[in-house]
């Protein structure tokens, strides 16, 4: 019994010293198999726990991260395809969220759909990744996905403060070049692949994408809670951000991409607002996305 208070004193003591501290992400991983038949589901399994322990574990950062810091984001992998023993295709759904200061609620920072998820898989066969060569497609897309994630997570908290991790983001894509797998080159897919979401972020021509994402949620939503008209008028200015980029260069990926993230969170938020700021913010949800200009609407409708 002595023996176990000793330890839990080395333990209390390690933690307010810092020296025990958690990794960047709380990640959740799940990994769905039902359209593959005739294969044995526990490599399935083994899979979806070495994502987890490889997401989870790996030290994506120099930063010193609290157990509550943690970035939550999940990725779910929808096997559609095994097209050999070791070699599988489907797609990829990645989301993760930022807490907003003073309040219990998170808001969506990304949710994307990658429809290139192609690699090679060995159970039990160690997941690596290498900074400096692409040596596994399912690692470097993973890997891509969390410097995209805590890039995007790094902009919120300090004007483009999220550059370094959009750089080892960008160092990926140039190492995949000559990947035979898709979803890393300029042409493919209409430009709605990993080599676009980089370069909008990165390119200097929409740097109003990564002030509207300082704006958003810096000036604007972590101010909701103390000051909650003034947070709403500082999301509305951030729009014009994006508006403007928009229209020089329309159907990028990084504003369907941001859309698609917000578009929820914008209506509720301006479902509260005075008439005059809902029917502009309207104006410019309907002109981002005019695919979703009805669910814009009920901005307009709500009492």
């Amino acid at each position: 019994m002595h023996r176990f208070f000793k330890y839990l004193f080395v333990f209390l003591v390690c933690i307010n010293a810092g020296l025990l501290s958690a990794q960047e992400l709380k990640c959740r991983v799940q990994v769905v198999s039902n359209q593959i038949q005739g294969t044995n589901k526990q490599i399935f399994q083994t899979l979806q726990s070495e994502l987890y322990e490889f997401l989870n574990n790996t030290k994506w950062t120099k930063h010193v991260y609290d157990l509550d810091e943690r970035i939550e984001c999940t990725f779910l992998l929808n096997l559609e395809q095994q097209v050999s023993a070791d070699e599988f295709k489907g797609t990829l759904q990645i989301q993760s969220s930022r807490p907003v200061y003073n309040s219990t609620y998170n808001s969506v920072m990304f949710n994307h759909k990658d429809d290139d998820l192609h690699f090679n898989y060995i159970e039990y066969q160690p997941l690596e990744f290498n900074e400096s060569q692409h040596t596994s497609n399912l690692t470097s897309i993973l890997a891509f996905y969390v410097y995209y994630i805590l890039g995007l997570d790094y902009d919120s908290f300090a004007m483009e403060g999220g550059s370094e991790f959009f750089q080892k983001a960008e160092k990926i894509v140039n190492n995949a070049q000559n990947a035979p797998q898709s979803g890393w080159k300029a042409f493919e897919h209409g430009r709605n692949n990993r080599y676009w979401l980089i370069e909008n972020i990165m390119n200097n021509k929409y740097s109003g994408v990564r002030e509207f994402m300082y704006k958003y949620h810096r000036s604007g939503l972590d101010n909701m809670v103390a000051k909650p008209n003034e947070g709403r008028a500082e999301i509305a200015e951030s729009l014009k951000l994006i508006q403007r980029v928009n229209r020089e260069t329309p159907n990028l990926i990084i504003i369907k991409v941001i859309m698609t993230a917000k578009g929820d969170e914008l209506v509720n938020i301006f479902s509260e607002s005075f008439p005059d700021e809902k029917n502009r913010v309207f104006q410019i949800l309907k002109e981002l996305d005019p695919a979703n200009t009805s669910k814009y609407q009920k901005i307009l409708s709500s009492q």
